[in-house]
């Protein structure tokens, strides 16, 4: 068994490294286009040590204890022949599958399974010379499996004792190249992304670890029609577009919530865009937004520019507001779209959307950007750069979760003096505010116990004020938007849909915005195209949010767990909250600041309203109707 074993693992190793060099020299001007040789064969190695390792647990945890039985010498090599069949199919069916979809077999890869004439069939028709070298390259490498794996002369029995330790040693050792990492998170897709082309990143990727894996994501892919009901689509789409100020006459009917958007501001040159994405900082916090009073340095920006009273969350982790900033997607039950397997390349973001426009778009992360898959959508999705810890410039601290809130700043200051002229847009995201609420000593006094979430709040804030006092100095304040906000609150319990726990602080600055406090009910998804119209673009694009310069949203819509809750403001009748739960009736109550919920008997068109507003996004995602028109060649 064991020397089964190690012939397996370096056998596997050189056919996915040849299979992955024949990639690399087809796709070349794509590949050197990236400086990617190197990025794709050494994380390739990674990930096949990940794959390889799965398939050897096994038999290496079981060798010291049965390897010397002819039996299990026999199974084991079965055992190789059929892993090795897998991996050899799956590689030879790469190429026509590039040819095709520009990416490594998917989940498509399965799902045709499912319709296996009319794959046939077409396969049949239209790809009879591709569908016979495959099957040479097949037939050639199972002959070669088959004498590769042929069972041999059992293992020489193992001392009693040895037995234990030998098995716990390969235990361990298989489990470590599993993990493929000793960093925090274990390895995945976006570990070994690299470039802004998505189909080179997924040739670091092997096919057969690509299909397990979009296997395995699509159980996240929860449908709001399972849980909340059904309507027709068409209904759906009237009433999310009604509620977006939308005209009736479609742009295109494959993408029925693209629209054009006009800017409300006009200027001579548009300007760039800087998002700051703070982690956990709730309005619990601000003493503007009525809470503790941790936040000064926000609260005294707020009085200088478009600062929202009642900015709502769409959910209650990170990569949910990662999702509703960066794509104004509206949240399902589902995980959100930076994780799931049919959004990796061609779903929307506003970084697509300028880079259209001419922009360059980086996203900027104190930790390691593969977790929640971050580095991956955002490359495969139109970012062009994802700078995180690995690539910080001399960091002053690094906890936990990484770089402090300011490294982060610093980092963004100082690529943002390295722009020059050209139009960017940069999005950061904090780390600091996070359990277990570390940060760097000397910036702040601490109150009470240093290790505490008022104290690394107040850090943040700190971290903050001194980015503006820095930027306000910088040649590139003048000419740039920011929008400062939340990805969530912190710690969030309580009702069926605890509002309160969705408000987060939310404020544009920036040339030509009039300072302001505005109260009315908004959500994140409404910022992006608020933020297209300050910079002075006229875009095309698929979101549902709103425009704040030109229509008040007066909505917010809420991800909590499996229920969904719709916010909407009414002056006659006071703001009314309908919450959906899976298999039940709506709820319909009034809400009233911070935790006054009233019961009342049912608003139809208002749960008819919430209802397609959850529905929407499921289908835009499934369907994948949530994107640009492709470019014209």
């Amino acid at each position: 068994m064991r020397r089964l074993t190690w012939r397996f693992l370096w056998a596997a190793l050189c056919m996915l490294t040849l299979s992955r060099l024949c990639l690399v020299a087809w796709q070349w001007p794509r590949v050197a286009a990236v400086d990617g040789i190197w990025p794709v064969i050494l994380g390739g190695w990674r990930i096949d040590l990940v794959m390889v390792g799965m398939m050897i647990v096994i038999p290496a945890a079981c060798a010291p204890w049965f390897g010397h039985f002819r039996w299990a010498e026999k199974i084991t090599a079965w055992w190789f022949r059929v892993c090795w069949f897998l991996l050899v199919l799956l590689e030879a069916s790469t190429p026509q599958f590039i040819a095709e979809y520009d990416t490594r077999p998917n989940r498509l890869y399965f799902e045709y399974l499912g319709h296996p004439r009319e794959v046939f069939g077409m396969l049949w028709e239209g790809y009879k010379l591709v569908i016979l070298g495959a099957v040479i390259v097949i037939g050639l490498s199972m002959w070669l499996g088959f004498r590769l794996f042929k069972p041999g002369r059992p293992d020489r029995a193992l001392r009693w004792w040895w037995r234990p330790v030998m098995g716990l040693a390969l235990i361990s050792v298989c489990v470590m190249s599993i993990r493929g990492t000793l960093d925090h998170r274990p390895i995945n897709a976006s570990t070994v992304a690299f470039g802004n082309d998505a189909m080179v990143n997924t040739l670091a990727l092997n096919s057969f670890w690509n299909v397990t894996n979009a296997a395995y994501l699509m159980q996240n892919e929860k449908s709001s029609f399972d849980l909340y009901g059904k309507m027709p689509i068409d209904e759906i789409t009237q009433i999310v577009r009604s509620a977006a100020g939308l005209p009736e006459a479609m742009l295109d009917p494959h993408l029925p919530s693209l629209h054009a958007q006009p800017a409300s501001v006009k200027r001579d040159k548009p300007l760039n865009l800087v998002i700051i994405l703070q982690e956990s900082l709730g309005a619990q916090y601000s003493k503007k937004l009525g809470g503790a009073g941790w936040t000064p340095e926000l609260d005294a920006l707020g009085k200088e520019g478009w600062w929202f009273e009642r900015a709502y969350a769409t959910g209650t982790r990170s990569v949910r507001g990662l999702e509703a900033i960066s794509t104004g997607f509206f949240p399902t039950p589902a995980q959100a779209v930076l994780t799931l397997p049919r959004s990796q390349t061609g779903f929307f973001t506003i970084a697509e959307l300028l880079g259209r426009h001419g922009y360059f778009s980086r996203f900027i992360y104190g930790g390691e950007a593969h977790f929640d898959n971050m580095r991956g959508f955002f490359l495969g999705n139109g970012f062009n750069e994802v700078v995180d810890l690995p690539k910080f410039v001399a960091p002053k601290f690094v906890g936990s979760w990484g770089a402090s809130d300011e490294d982060m700043f610093n980092e963004l200051d100082r690529v943002l003096r390295t722009d020059s002229d050209r139009p960017t847009f940069s999005m950061a995201f904090s780390v600091s505010n996070h359990s277990p609420w570390e940060y760097p000593q000397g910036r702040i006094v601490p109150e009470g116990e240093p290790a505490a979430v008022n104290n690394t709040v107040r850090y943040a804030d700190w971290a903050i004020g001194e980015f503006f006092k820095k930027a306000r100095q910088a040649p590139y304040w003048n000419n740039t938007i920011f929008l400062v906000v939340a990805d969530h609150d912190a710690r969030v319990s309580g009702n069926l849909v605890p509002v309160k726990h969705f408000q987060i602080p939310a404020l544009i600055l920036g040339p030509g915005v009039a300072p302001k406090s505005d109260p009315q009910i908004m959500s994140q998804v409404d910022l992006a195209p608020t933020l297209l119209s300050l910079m002075g673009i006229d875009t095309v694009h698929p979101m549902l949010g709103n425009d704040l310069t030109r229509r008040p949203a007066n909505r917010a819509m809420m991800q909590f767990g499996d229920n969904y809750g719709y916010l909407k403001a009414d002056q006659a009748n006071g703001d009314r909250l309908v919450v959906l739960e899976p298999g039940k009736p709506a709820r319909t109550s009034t809400y009233s600041a911070p935790d006054g919920y009233t019961p009342i008997a049912p608003d139809v068109e208002q749960e008819r309203e919430a209802l397609a507003h959850v529905l929407w996004p499921s289908w835009a995602y499934r369907e994948q109707r949530y994107a640009l028109p492709a470019l014209k060649k």
